[in-house]
């Protein structure tokens, strides 16, 4: 009778990616620490320590799988584990002009955005990228869809590196604006959580403005999140198509993964096991940790595919996709404060 034996060949690949996220970790509480905010949060760290480290030294071959097993498998792992800290319930306590105008806001701004990309000559899947990070949640929106549209690691760490310095600008715009423009602290909460990536990100934005525009922010930034799910299996589904529809290729046959990836499944699952009260409130923030966790990890192995030097050649023209798409989001943002007449 024969055993299976343990995946060894993974080993040292993921050690190398877990002692990059450990110190990317680490790098993010002493950035805490001392300026009493992570001005770079610990995944962003993680892709660009990756990025650096591979640029600087190769690693064998033997570290090749387990690299590889980080940036796809972990992160598929980590998407499915987002599902069960997502409740549908919180589309209700929204409202409907507002929630209408987030949906409206997510989906004008990837086709505008991804259409940006195009005429910037960007290739489709690096397009996708820059226009989901921009209009869902950033990091987590291009690590979640990359999988999703068989995406490049090279394409994913430009799209991350891109976006995660101008998540850092609106984040400090945010405040400047809303006092500019008088906003009040509900309004102020809606931009903030309509234009910033991250949550973490949305109450550092918010909070000059007060409590209430920190509450209302979040919530917004949370309903952004659930849009990752039907984006991600609308990619699919057409990624899919796309790829039978290939010369030469034979059609297979239809099933239900075919266009939606297990991992993205799982995802809806659980939201919806969450939702409707069937999955115990109290796994919400293990689940969430450990969803972090090996996102960390992920975004590790993701820098360490990736080449610096042939990464700045795509600089550029993704830095100006990027921003205009940043400048287009803001702009919906607008349009949607005055329609639910908060500005």
């Amino acid at each position: 009778m024969s055993t299976r034996r343990p995946p060894v060949h993974l080993l040292p690949g993921l050690a190398l990616c877990s002692a990059v996220a450990l110190v990317s970790l680490g790098l993010e509480h002493v950035e805490a620490a001392l300026t009493g905010r992570a001005w770079l949060e610990a995944l962003v760290l993680a892709i660009i320590i990756g990025a650096l480290l591979r640029t600087a030294w190769k690693p064998p071959e033997s570290f090749d799988s387990g690299i590889q097993c980080a940036a796809k498998t972990l992160m598929e792992v980590a998407v499915m584990l987002m599902g069960a800290t997502v409740s549908f319930g919180a589309i209700l306590k929204a409202g409907a002009p507002l929630l209408a105008g987030i949906v409206f806001t997510v989906f004008a701004t990837i086709a505008v955005s991804f259409s940006l990309g195009r005429l910037f000559g960007l290739p489709a899947k690096m397009a996708a990228l820059v226009a989901c990070g921009n209009s869902i949640c950033g990091n987590s929106a291009i690590a979640a869809v990359a999988p999703a549209i068989d995406a490049d690691s090279r394409d994913v760490a430009t799209a991350i590196a891109f976006t995660a310095v101008l998540g850092i600008v609106v984040v400090l715009l945010i405040p400047v604006i809303a006092h500019v423009l008088h906003l009040n602290a509900a309004a102020s909460g809606v931009l903030a959580g309509l234009t910033v990536y991250a949550v973490p990100q949305v109450l550092a934005a918010a909070a000059p403005m007060g409590a209430a525009a920190v509450q209302v922010g979040t919530l917004v930034k949370l309903i952004r999140v659930l849009m990752l799910g039907p984006v991600v299996a609308i990619l699919s589904i057409l990624y899919a198509r796309r790829r039978t529809g290939e010369p030469g290729q034979a059609a297979p046959r239809r099933s239900l993964t075919q266009y939606l990836p297990v991992f993205i499944l799982v995802f809806l699952a659980l939201a919806l096991i969450r939702s409707v009260g069937l999955l115990p409130q109290a796994l919400a923030a293990p689940a969430s940790s450990l969803s972090g966790l090996l996102t960390v990890v992920a975004m590790a192995g993701l820098g360490l595919g990736v080449d610096l030097r042939s990464v700045t050649a795509a600089g550029p023209r993704v830095s100006i996709v990027v921003t205009l798409s940043l400048v287009v989001l803001g702009g919906f943002a607008m349009l949607v404060l005055h329609a639910a007449k908060l500005s």
